[in-house]
């Protein structure tokens, strides 16, 4: 590993929680795809599947921040393991309820509570805020640590649900998928010594949420269309391979494309760029917009996974930058809800890529899906470029949880109260 990634974990700690997060973060891109899998094998009915796991997703965008924005007033430990025990028993609630024949109702019932399931990966770049909060250089490579953390459980996530389902039982997938979130939690929540600050409700305390924040809305919203990309890509492939005669190398196909992510991430979290932050993260937005074009040209496999390979080079230092504007606009104490926001975003856009691109499928075909992903693209860029004044502007309100972050110049590693001229 390169040694600005072996420096950050030099901190006590940081090893064993990031190897939890790890864990505990499979079921992010396991659950999903293993229901879709699961109901398509009982029932082979994609339209029935396609809603339960847009049920879920909408259920998480808004049950997530609000987990989160707990776990900011109470800490992770209090708020994450009761919430863990009722994401994972709907999941139980939802696999016995396929398995068994029960009525559709019920499948969607147990979905909408599984939406309690917590974001990790805020939880995770939460302690790395703590740990690294006096060094923008470090804390910059820590986020690029977990965005390919992220990569790689895309990578490997879909493959093991889809094997596991495929090859064992329809339940495997989402059952292993519960069996690593709770354990994955339950390591996590056990480390008590990196675990944030919890920041209670008092009386003068700022109740109203972190979405409050201009900048952070302008974030959220083009994330929604992100999602949507998401979203449209990973039914378009799945189409697209089956039109192919191929259906199966769907989910590698799309590994392909989380490793391009990966890759990219990797170098991003080596470099430390001048410039504004701000002004990278819109031309990060416009790359993965552009980057939509290819797909629609592809003709076969080989030349999708090409093309989803270079357009996954634009994600993670996409990402990477809006850890860094989150945390420059969203005051500490509702940190880790801010971050949560942008995977509700994500969430939200990928229910409605999903739903949007497999109308158009069954309309004009596979490739046609491509469509939707490019439309969203161009939908990311417009509200990213609508928004950027927003996001050069100061936060308002409680002190951020940086001293601004514009400019990756203070990449030195000096003090950020030295920078700011203020104690953070």
């Amino acid at each position: 590993m390169p040694s600005p990634y072996r420096a950050i974990f030099a901190a006590p700690g940081s090893k064993a929680f990031s190897a939890a997060g790890l864990l505990g973060r499979m079921p992010l891109s396991m659950v999903g795809v293993g229901i879709l899998t699961m109901i398509s094998e009982i029932t082979g009915r994609y339209a029935m599947a396609s809603a339960l796991t847009g049920t879920l997703a909408l259920a998480a965008a808004v049950i997530g921040p609000q987990v989160s924005r707990l776990v900011d007033q109470y800490g992770q430990r209090r708020v994450l393991r009761p919430a863990t025990l009722i994401a994972v028993a709907s999941v139980s609630g939802l696999l016995l309820a396929a398995a068994n024949g029960l009525p559709d109702w019920t499948l969607f019932v147990f979905a909408a509570i599984a939406g309690c399931v917590p974001s990790v990966g805020a939880m995770v770049r939460a302690r790395w805020t703590v740990i690294y909060r006096d060094s923008a250089r470090d804390l910059h490579t820590a986020y690029s640590f977990e965005s390919v953390v992220d990569e790689v459980c895309f990578i490997f996530g879909p493959i093991l649900a889809i094997g596991l389902s495929t090859t064992w039982f329809p339940e495997a997938g989402p059952l292993i998928a519960a069996v690593c979130l709770l354990v994955g939690v339950w390591l996590l929540t056990a480390q008590r010594d990196t675990e944030p600050e919890p920041h209670p409700r008092g009386e003068h305390t700022d109740r109203t949420s972190a979405l409050r924040s201009p900048g952070l809305q302008v974030l959220a919203g083009t994330f929604v269309a992100t999602g949507a990309i998401f979203g449209s890509i990973d039914v378009a492939t799945l189409a697209f391979a089956g039109e192919q005669g191929h259906k199966s190398s769907a989910s590698f196909i799309l590994a392909i494309w989380a490793l391009g992510s990966c890759l990219a991430g990797i170098v991003f979290g080596l470099l430390h760029l001048k410039g504004r932050t701000e002004l990278r993260w819109v031309l990060g937005v416009c790359a993965m917009a552009v980057s939509m074009i290819p797909l629609l040209l592809a003709g076969n496999l080989p030349i999708l996974a090409v093309a989803l390979f270079v357009s996954g080079l634009a994600i993670a230092p996409t990402m990477i930058t809006t850890m860094a504007l989150i945390e420059a606009h969203v005051p500490r104490a509702k940190l880790t809800e801010g971050m949560t926001w942008i995977s509700t975003g994500l969430a939200v856009g990928v229910a409605i890529g999903s739903s949007v691109t497999g109308l158009v499928i069954d309309a004009a075909g596979a490739r046609s899906g491509y469509v939707v992903s490019l439309s969203a693209g161009a939908a990311a860029a417009a509200v990213a470029f609508a928004g950027y004044r927003r996001l050069t502007r100061p936060a308002q309100g409680e002190e951020p949880s940086s001293d601004g972050g514009h400019t990756d110049e203070d990449d030195s590693g000096d003090s950020r109260e030295e920078r700011s001229g203020r104690v953070a």
